[in-house]
């Protein structure tokens, strides 16, 4: 029987960790938009909803959004656009009853009901993807401030690991098993 030092084990052990860090570090997360209320206009006391959501989250590069959502749009605007709930240039728009948005770079995007009296309500949503190294979203307030409703805990979060980060994890689990056995 061959005995494993000590040091041997803090190594592998450390190891099995790097690779499972590095593993959940790439994990992608599909947020789905308002959580339970889904992608719908506002009632007349709750139209920064979608700002209050947009700021329990924190989103990064390879998280997508998926809208939800019955006779009704999203749009994609440049900022312009989300202030003004002008939707006559947009980026990418949906209305088939649910649109998923990747979101492949750090900085702001912004997203608006297609529908004009629905925008002016409060359907609307500015995020902020962070880099890297960003350390805090820059959420800006929409033009006419409403009493936000009260935070609710976020559901709407899944996690789905990409192929090379699952490989990842797999491998370390092996390694960390084949160490273990005696």
């Amino acid at each position: 029987m061959m005995k494993i030092s000590k040091m041997a084990s803090l190594a592998v052990f450390f190891c099995t960790c790097s690779i499972i860090a590095a593993g959940l570090v790439s994990a992608e997360r599909v947020f789905k938009v308002g959580d339970g209320f889904g992608w719908q206009k506002p009632g007349q006391n709750s139209s920064a909803v979608y700002t209050q959501w947009a700021k329990t989250n924190r989103f990064q590069v390879g998280d997508s959004l998926s809208f939800e959502y019955k006779n009704d749009s999203v749009v994609e605007v440049e900022k312009w656009g989300y202030f003004h709930c002008d939707a006559s240039k947009p980026i990418v728009a949906f209305n088939n009853g649910h649109g998923v948005f990747k979101l492949d770079r750090p900085g702001p995007f912004f997203f608006i009901s297609g529908t004009l009296n629905h925008c002016k309500g409060g359907q609307r949503l500015q995020i902020e993807v962070m880099g890297l190294h960003h350390h805090s979203p820059l959420i800006a307030n929409p033009p006419a401030a409403q009493p936000a409703p009260s935070p609710l805990q976020s559901s709407g979060v899944f996690v789905s690991m990409t192929r090379g980060s699952s490989s990842a994890l797999l491998i370390g689990t092996l390694i960390a098993l084949l160490w273990s056995s005696p």
